[in-house]
C-alpha cells in the first residue's frame, strides 16, 4: 500500500523494513517481508535492539537480521536504514559478515555507539543519518564532530521527535540542518548543500521511478 502511495510521487519512497522492536510480535512475517525485497532498493528500518526494554528477543533479532542482510546479499544494490541500539558490535559484525558492503549501501539511523565503533562503522563505509535530537546532549555533539562529512545525512525520526513542541514532520529538515551547522560550526546552507550532495551520492545508481 506504501508502494502504490509513494510510487508516482518525486521525492518520497517506500521501504521495506522490520524494525527489531516489532520482530518478537511478528516473528513469521520475515516470510512476507521476503517476498518483496526484489522490488525495492530501500530497505529499512531493520536491526537489532539489544537496549533492557527488548533484549529478550535478541536471539530472534539476530536472525531476522542475520536473514534480512543475505537476502539482500542475493538481491540487487540495497540503500538499508539500520537500527543498533545497544547492538553497534553485533550490527558492524553482521555487515562484515553477510553483506558486501563494496554492493550496497549503509545508513545507520541514530547511530548512539562509542567513538570506537564509529570509526569501524566510518572504515567500512557506512553514512550516518542525524535528528536534532540527538545533538541535545554533549555526547551526540561529540559524535556527530567524529562522523565523516562526506557521509552525513539528515533525518528527523518523526512523529518519535519532537520540534518546537509537536511531533517532528520532513518540513522540519531545516531547523535539523541549521541545529547540526551550529554544532560543527558550520554555515547553514554550505553544510544544507553538502547533505543534499551526499544523498545524490547514496543513491548513485538507483533507478528514480522505482
Amino acid at each position: 500500500m506504501n508502494y502504490e502511495l509513494t510510487r508516482d510521487t518525486k521525492f518520497v519512497r517506500a521501504a521495506l523494513g522490520f524494525h527489531p522492536q516489532l520482530v518478537a510480535d511478528y516473528p513469521n512475517d520475515v516470510d512476507q517481508w521476503a517476498r518483496y525485497v526484489d522490488q525495492t532498493p530501500f530497505i529499512g528500518e531493520v536491526g537489532v535492539d539489544a537496549g533492557p526494554r527488548y533484549y529478550k528477543s535478541i536471539d530472534v533479532q539476530r536472525d531476522v537480521f542475520e536473514h534480512i542482510l543475505k537476502r539482500c546479499a542475493l538481491s540487487g544494490p540495497k540503500i538499508l536504514s539500520i537500527h543498533s541500539v545497544s547492538a553497534v558490535k553485533v550490527v558492524l559484525d553482521y555487515l562484515e559478515r553477510f553483506l558486501p558492503m563494496a554492493e550496497h549501501s549503509v545508513v545507520l539511523h541514530w547511530f548512539t555507539g562509542s567513538a570506537s565503533e564509529l570509526r569501524r562503522a566510518s572504515e567500512l563505509g557506512c553514512h550516518f543519518s542525524v535528528n536534532a535530537q540527538m545533538i541535545s546532549g554533549e555526547r551526540g555533539k561529540a559524535l556527530l564532530k567524529q562522523m565523516p562529512l562526506e557521509r552525513l545525512l539528515t533525518e528527523t525520526d518523526g512523529p518519535f521527535t519532537e520540534c518546537l513542541g509537536r511531533p517532528s514532520s520532513p518540513a522540519d529538515i531545516h531547523q535539523t540542518v541549521h541545529e547540526l551547522a551550529a554544532s560543527l560550526g558550520l554555515n547553514s546552507e554550505h553544510l544544507g548543500n553538502l547533505i543534499h550532495q551526499n544523498l545524490t551520492n547514496l543513491l548513485g545508481g538507483i533507478t528514480p521511478n522505482v
